[in-house]
């Protein structure tokens, strides 16, 4: 007689840590049981609770949290580079953020990574020719969150926004893999043209707390931005620049900007002639 095949249950690490996390919070603060229960434990898989998480803080009287739970689910079905993403920007934030001594962290808590999980399914939404639906959660991140990303920017993995109070990134910004920024950052335009007209910021780059990147412009990869600075001109890769407007003070420092997150110019730096 043929054997009887068993299934196979999918080994996944990083939710089995997030789970494990959200019983030992349980166990530890016990009035906080219900918005873990609610957010971790009664799910299967990471995709669902992130579905339940983007739901939950974007529904209002517009639109009910049972038809923007499905509208996600529909979207992690169709896409699971979504879930993949939000994996690597799980790690980037756990990695890079002192703040951050678990998982489970920044989905309960952290709204840089909530924002950009639904800035994610609002990307994949306008991709689909759904626009409104793109818009309407643009609309809502941006009132929940205080972070205005519009869904036709292409935002890459590993991304860590620290903070995240005032994040503006417009349509046509590119921002690459393993990116870093805090808060009050903006990928501008400058004027009303409507074609290519916000940054192009590279692999592993490094923006600090209120710089302001504005313009068809490419940052370089691995390159660092001071805070506070004014980014007018194109930007080579793994240097630093600072001031009003930025110019180019030294090298980025180190060889991933972005994972190190030393945001201090050194003393005495000069833009380079």
């Amino acid at each position: 007689m043929a054997k009887t095949q068993q299934a196979v249950t999918p080994v996944d690490p990083v939710w089995d840590r997030i789970t494990r996390e959200a019983e030992e919070a349980v166990a530890t603060q016990p009035l906080m049981g219900g918005l873990v229960h609610a957010c971790i434990l009664h799910h299967k898989t990471l995709e669902k609770a992130l579905s339940y998480r983007i739901a939950a803080k974007l529904s209002s009287n517009e639109m009910s949290m049972t038809i923007l739970r499905e509208i996600v689910d529909d979207a992690y079905a169709d896409c699971p580079e979504l879930v993949e993403a939000a994996r690597a920007d799980l790690m980037a934030i756990n990695e890079r953020d002192p703040a951050s001594h678990r998982l489970l962290q920044p989905i309960l808590y952290f709204k840089g990574f909530q924002a950009v999980q639904a800035y994610r399914v609002s990307h994949y939404l306008m991709e689909q020719g759904q626009k409104d639906l793109a818009y309407f959660i643009q609309m809502r991140t941006s009132e929940i969150f205080g972070i205005d990303i519009h869904p036709g920017a292409r935002i890459g993995k590993g991304i860590m926004i620290d903070h995240a109070h005032s994040i503006v990134i417009g349509e046509t910004a590119v921002v690459g893999d393993n990116v870093s920024m805090l808060h009050s950052v903006t990928l501008g335009g400058t004027g009303k043209e409507e074609q290519d007209r916000h940054p192009k910021i590279g692999d592993g780059v490094l923006i600090g707390a209120g710089a302001k990147v504005l313009g068809n412009i490419k940052v370089g990869h691995c390159s660092r931005i001071a805070a506070g600075s004014v980014v007018l001109e194109e930007v080579p890769p793994c240097t630093t620049v600072a001031g009003v407007p930025a110019r180019i003070v030294g090298e980025a420092g180190c060889d991933q900007p972005s994972v190190n997150m030393d945001q201090v110019v050194p003393a005495g730096s000069s833009p380079a002639e």
